[in-house]
């Protein structure tokens, strides 16, 4: 049985049974047809993935390895905020008429801040202390800039990266990181977070020569959308099956030269995806 997918019932479930519902109070997120978009909510869902054991790919439904990844490489290594640097639609919404999402995640990463070392945006911030200060409790990232959330398409859900360095057994060093998310529509992103920041933990130990360690999860808003009900109740009824075995290639030892290509999941067994979920907005 995959992890991921136990963690993943077990999460529906706690919001299913013990979460509180929206409906009927002020609502930003509304459906395509104007209907406001209410939730079932949790406060503060911790999950812990190790990575050293498994790669935490839902089996229960198949998530789309590559386009998660193009993501999260628009994101962090692009650093870009046009969809058009993006191979798939998912912020479409977002997006003003020149395809520009204003001044939120990738432009965030991109804007170059004094340290006592010279100039450094945040990614290569990251990178410069895991090769050169790895015991360092200083090294994570930041995108939820209140003096550009005005300009922002939309405010960013996942918002902080903190990493820390640990020492293995073996005496290698072992790379672990903590994402925070102020809010997640756990059908439609829980995994695909999941899985594109696993993969962005495994890129960066590859590149600064560490083992890969624990990706923990923290969601302060985890919810399930009153149209998404019935489709959780029914994934959540699915047998996992054995999680994947993750591939990145070993020959890429510079961040910014790893693409979709380098990546993959073998022996990846899926039950059938669930098709034309509605989206709020």
């Amino acid at each position: 049985m995959s992890y991921a997918d136990k963690l993943f019932i077990d999460m529906c479930n706690n919001i299913l049974e013990n979460g509180t519902d929206t409906k009927g109070e002020k609502v930003r997120p509304h459906w395509a047809d104007g209907t406001p978009a209410y939730t079932q909510k949790l406060f503060c869902v911790v999950n812990r993935y190790d990575l050293k054991k498994e790669f935490p790919a839902l089996t229960l439904r198949r998530t789309a390895l590559k386009s998660c990844v193009d993501e999260i490489l628009w994101i962090w290594q692009k650093k870009s905020n046009n969809i058009h640097d993006l191979h798939s639609h998912i912020w479409d919404a977002w997006a003003d008429e020149n395809g520009s999402i204003g001044k939120a995640y990738g432009y965030q990463l991109g804007v170059k801040h004094k340290y006592k070392e010279g100039m450094f945006d945040q990614v290569d911030r990251v990178l410069y202390d895991l090769k050169n200060n790895p015991f360092s409790r200083r090294i994570m990232t930041n995108i939820y800039n209140h003096h550009d959330l005005s300009e922002m398409g939309l405010y960013p859900c996942a918002y902080s990266m903190t990493f820390n360095v640990t020492e293995g057994k073996n005496g290698k060093l072992v790379l672990n990181g903590i994402l925070n998310q102020r809010s997640q529509d756990v059908l439609t992103a829980n995994n695909w977070n999941v899985v594109q920041y696993s993969v962005l933990l495994h890129m960066f130990a590859q590149v600064c020569d560490m083992e890969v360690g624990e990706f923990v999860h923290v969601i302060a808003d985890a919810h399930i959308y009153d149209r998404h009900i019935p489709l959780v109740k029914e994934l959540i009824t699915r047998e996992p099956l054995p999680a994947p075995t993750f591939w990145l290639n070993p020959e890429i030892k510079d961040f910014y030269e790893f693409t979709t290509d380098d990546v993959r999941l073998d022996n990846y067994e899926t039950h059938e995806q669930i098709k034309n979920i509605p989206v709020a907005i």
